[in-house]
């Protein structure tokens, strides 16, 4: 790690203290914050979250230099030469980003994988990966949705025909039962739901002076923009999509666990987070996939909160690659969980392994030379094909309702 990445490290920490430090000093004089300290406090926060994306950027960098440096070594050490020819053989990417082929399917690997879709930390051995284009395209999709980034289950499958998916409604309760007597029967309850595979699409344009750039990193740039367009597209319904002609998002079928207070515009308080945490069972809240989700704004307000012991809910990360705590748990953010608000469901919590993302098919990739003929502009088309659902719904995922008034 850079000494700079360690220094706005040292920085973000520092400028927690001085956001803390104004919120303990109006609080021991029992008071609000001030117009100006609101407006220090609000000020300090954007920091936070400046900070957050400079680092990300340097460590993003620092991990794109040493792919590169590992691929160029590679090809150094290991030329490789048509059969009966001396040249060099390109890569099927690289064969069709020039136009020998018009078309590719970048497949993606078969089966079931729970929270395996990144790369994880580079000095933990991501290094020691290496980076396929389908990687560095779900790992681009992944830092634009919050979903993504919590872990949800992703079923891969090689073609997109529908799926039947039993979906949890109620589990068997047992009782106490006399000697002799008949016990009651009591059978989980299940509804059965399909997962499709909606396609999403972009359209990526490069100009040939970007393309005839010997220097350009062409996989990491079409990798890069198509991530983070269908990464966006998918993201809204993964959170809010009601179901039709489109994928379920987690809002739509979580269960309240917690209704705010009247007379406060859909705000949270700190007991209300609380009893939200306990008001999912041990089982789903001890998982690991277990988390809170929310957007910036919201996390702002949260990271005033104290408990009773006023300590602090939110606990800032000090290490690269993980994120921040609120009680223990992570907190991811995504911008399309609503705003605070009366009947809001502005915060997310629980165990995200019970959304289910199907992804059908791998990536599709296709060129056309023809298309912005007029500009001398080479048109890429980038499409996947996914939906997504809770599975169970018995209570693994929660939310935060603002009070109607």
């Amino acid at each position: 790690m850079s000494e700079l990445i360690k220094r706005l490290q040292e920085r973000r920490a520092n400028v927690w203290e001085q956001a803390k430090a104004l919120l303990d000093t109006a609080e021991n004089e029992k008071r609000d914050l001030s117009a100006e300290e609101e407006a220090s406090y609000q000020a300090l926060n954007t920091d936070l979250d400046k900070i957050d994306v400079r680092v990300k950027d340097m460590v993003d960098g620092e991990q794109r230099a040493k792919d590169a440096e590992a691929a160029l070594s590679g090809l150094l050490a290991k030329p490789e030469t048509k059969p009966g020819g001396g040249e060099k053989k390109d890569n099927e990417l690289r064969r069709w980003a020039r136009g020998e082929v018009r078309g590719i399917d970048v497949p993606v690997p078969a089966g079931v994988s729970f929270r395996d879709l990144t790369k994880g930390t580079a000095t933990a051995g991501g290094n020691t990966v290496p980076t396929t284009f389908y990687g560095q395209l779900m790992a681009h999709l992944i830092e634009v949705s919050g979903v993504m980034m919590a872990g949800p289950t992703v079923l891969n499958t090689a073609s997109g025909e529908t799926i039947e998916v039993p979906v949890t409604t109620a589990h068997s309760s047992a009782a106490l039962t006399a000697e002799a007597a008949a016990i009651s029967e009591s059978d989980p309850a299940f509804a059965k739901r399909t997962l499709g595979a909606y396609k999403y699409g972009v359209l990526l344009q490069a100009s040939t002076e970007l393309l005839a750039d010997t220097g350009v990193d062409l996989e990491g740039y079409l990798a890069m923009q198509a991530g983070r367009a269908l990464g966006n597209a998918f993201g809204v319904h993964a959170i809010t999509g009601d179901g039709s002609s489109k994928p379920t998002g987690i809002v739509t079928t979580a269960t309240t666990g917690k209704t705010g207070g009247t007379g406060v515009a859909g705000a949270f308080t700190a007991d209300d987070l609380i009893d939200l945490f306990y008001s999912v069972i041990a089982p789903y809240r001890n998982s690991t996939s277990c988390g809170w989700m929310m957007r910036d704004a919201t996390l702002a307000a949260a990271r005033k909160l104290k408990d009773s012991q006023g300590q602090y809910l939110w606990q800032p990360s000090i290490q690269l690659g993980v994120p921040d705590m609120l009680l223990g748990k992570p907190v991811y953010t995504d911008p399309n969980v609503a705003a605070v608000a009366t009947t809001a469901k502005s915060v997310i919590f629980g165990d995200f392994s019970a959304y289910f993302v199907r992804m059908a098919g791998g990536i599709r990739f296709e060129r056309s030379d023809d298309y912005a003929f007029n500009s001398d502009l080479v048109t890429y088309r980038a499409i996947i094909r996914a939906d997504g659902l809770t599975v169970d719904q018995t209570g693994a995922l929660k939310v935060f309702a603002g009070a109607a008034t």
